[in-house]
């Protein structure tokens, strides 16, 4: 049980914030987004999973884009 535990708050404090960033888009709790993967994925067989490494992906990648610089120097 300590393995399961130690992974879980490996996965939480490392994670994307795909939910949490996605609940506060929407005006949602992340815990409804995080419901609402774990449903889908179990009706889709997985694809959700796929669709929310792409958003992680997506979100990584407009956060690389759109950092805000202190300076124009910073270019």
């Amino acid at each position: 049980m300590n393995l399961i535990h130690s992974i879980r708050h490996y996965f939480e404090r490392h994670g994307y914030h795909v939910s949490s960033r996605l609940a506060d888009r929407l005006g949602m709790r992340a815990k409804n987004v995080r419901l609402f993967f774990i449903y889908f994925s179990f009706f889709t067989i997985g694809l959700s999973f796929g669709f929310y490494l792409t958003i992680a992906f997506l979100l990584k990648l407009k956060d690389m884009v759109y950092t805000k610089r202190s300076s124009v120097f910073d270019l």
